[in-house]
């Protein structure tokens, strides 16, 4: 399969991944490319339908990124997706590694899962009342993960991470929490906070419109800095509730914990009669089977889940130990509900997509492809002068225009944007649909092939050389 007519392939020597340091260094990339040297698609019908959605909805989109504002030009508008590709409205095709931002993790569209949502639906698409599709799932979800005794589905992360916080205030009797900079747990009015300049400075409201008691018992620490952490907890005796992050960062760029960081929390958190709450949402079922808790041997408290276990569908999910969920009305006082919590069609997509993803080998196949592609970014960086920085786990990856490894948010925000958007618009130019913004990670699908990858690499190779 050819993209951005001329590509060919560069072939590249894979090396073993950290489980929990960025990588710096690359495998070598071929010297023999022959690639497209102007850009080949254009974008006259996404022009045309985006100016009219501008019109229509704020800013033209339902979900702000796709605005494509933190790379400049306007988004492409898409018409269809199948397996790791995607194709526009002008009918130009792409090597998709946003993966309608990490659900698609067996590939757009996937056969088996449609067929057995198509079978479903023919029975219903809602029903407002228990149906057995929710304890198959939720048996699947409890034996993947080690921290979730017991489960409930939402219909997004966002409600998953505003049961979740609710839940562990009602467990503790406490109100404050801990978050990390750069960290998103959904849209909701308690997470949507920036930090002061004290490590345990008050949350400050990060949106018009939220107000200031709705974020005053939320404190901001810093990712991969315990002392933060601990300051924190000194000045708040007993009155912390939880400690909440992302146990890798996606909504940072890719950014991965030391080992000793997730460690540390777990102790603090014990030390303190606090709650450890991982937001899987975007790791869960994605870095591995049982998500970065598996992956990093780390057993949080609360688990927060969505994304892939909807496979394509929207779904949340909130978990955790048997006393701490028993909360949870109705079989306890802390109220949470849903219209289509748990309805058939995305409890279907979720059951055949964990099914498959339950076989020999999927993490390990994930985690190279994905550590080929970005030892092959890296190493197209290098060869034209261009420091890049990356890391991968399991199926997620990243880089950053940076000299040395990012460990959080203010380091991430150092990294150079303005390339960034030109490398953006110039890779999708030819061919390779990258999320638009330095601030997100990068998904690789089963259905990617070391052919879609070696295609990747060889158009960056050919962009980094004008960049």
């Amino acid at each position: 399969m050819k993209f951005a007519a001329g590509i060919t392939t560069a072939l590249l020597a894979i090396g073993t991944a950290s489980a929990f340091a960025p990588q710096s260094c690359a495998a070598k990339a071929s010297s023999s490319l022959n690639v497209a040297t102007e850009p080949v698609y254009t974008f006259t019908k996404s022009e045309e339908i985006f100016a009219e959605a501008q019109e229509l909805m704020p800013g033209g989109v339902s979900s702000p990124v796709r605005a494509f504002k933190s790379v400049g030009g306007n988004p492409v508008v898409f018409d269809r997706v199948k397996g790791a590709y995607a194709w526009d409205v002008d009918g130009n095709k792409y090597i998709d590694f946003v993966g309608t931002w990490g659900p698609a993790i067996l590939g757009h569209a996937d056969d088996d899962v449609l067929e057995a949502v198509t079978k479903t639906m023919a029975k219903g698409t809602s029903f407002g009342a228990p149906c057995p599709l929710e304890n198959e799932l939720a048996k699947a979800v409890i034996a993947a993960v080690p921290s979730v005794e017991m489960v409930r589905f939402t219909n997004s992360g966002t409600e998953a991470c505003m049961g979740m916080i609710r839940l562990v205030r009602a467990f503790t009797g406490r109100e404050k929490v801990i978050k990390f900079e750069g960290c998103y747990h959904g849209h909701a009015d308690s997470f949507l906070v920036q930090a002061g300049s004290g490590v345990a400075t008050l949350g400050l409201p990060d949106s018009p419109g939220v107000p200031a008691s709705a974020t005053k018992a939320t404190y901001c620490a810093e990712y991969n800095n315990l002392e933060s952490v601990k300051a924190i907890f000194d000045e708040n005796k007993d009155e912390i509730a939880a400690i909440i992050l992302e146990p890798v960062v996606g909504n940072s760029g890719f950014i991965k914990p030391d080992k000793e960081f997730l460690e540390g929390l777990r102790k603090l958190s014990e030390e303190n009669g606090a709650l450890l709450v991982f937001d899987e949402v975007m790791t869960g079922f994605r870095v591995a089977y049982g998500g970065a808790q598996e992956y990093f041997g780390i057993t949080p408290d609360v688990t927060t889940m969505g994304k892939v276990i909807g496979g394509g569908l929207p779904v949340g999910a909130y978990g955790g130990r048997r006393e701490i969920m028993e909360m949870v009305a109705p079989a306890g006082p802390m109220y949470q509900a849903g219209t289509l919590s748990g309805n058939p069609l995305a409890m279907t997509a979720g059951i055949e997509t964990l099914k498959k993803l339950s076989q020999p080998g999927v993490y390990a196949e994930l985690e190279r492809k994905s550590q080929k592609l970005v030892d092959g970014i890296i190493a197209a960086g290098k060869k034209y002068g261009h420091s890049i920085t990356g890391g991968t786990a399991g199926g997620m990856f990243g880089w950053f225009f940076n000299e040395a490894p990012v460990t959080n948010f203010a380091e991430a925000s150092k990294s150079d944007s303005e390339k960034f958007g030109k490398w953006h618009r110039m890779m999708l130019e030819r061919g390779v649909y990258l999320a638009p913004s330095m601030y997100e990670a990068g998904f690789m699908s089963m259905a990617h092939t070391d052919e879609d990858i070696e295609n990747t690499i060889a158009i960056a190779d050919e962009v980094l050389s004008k960049l």
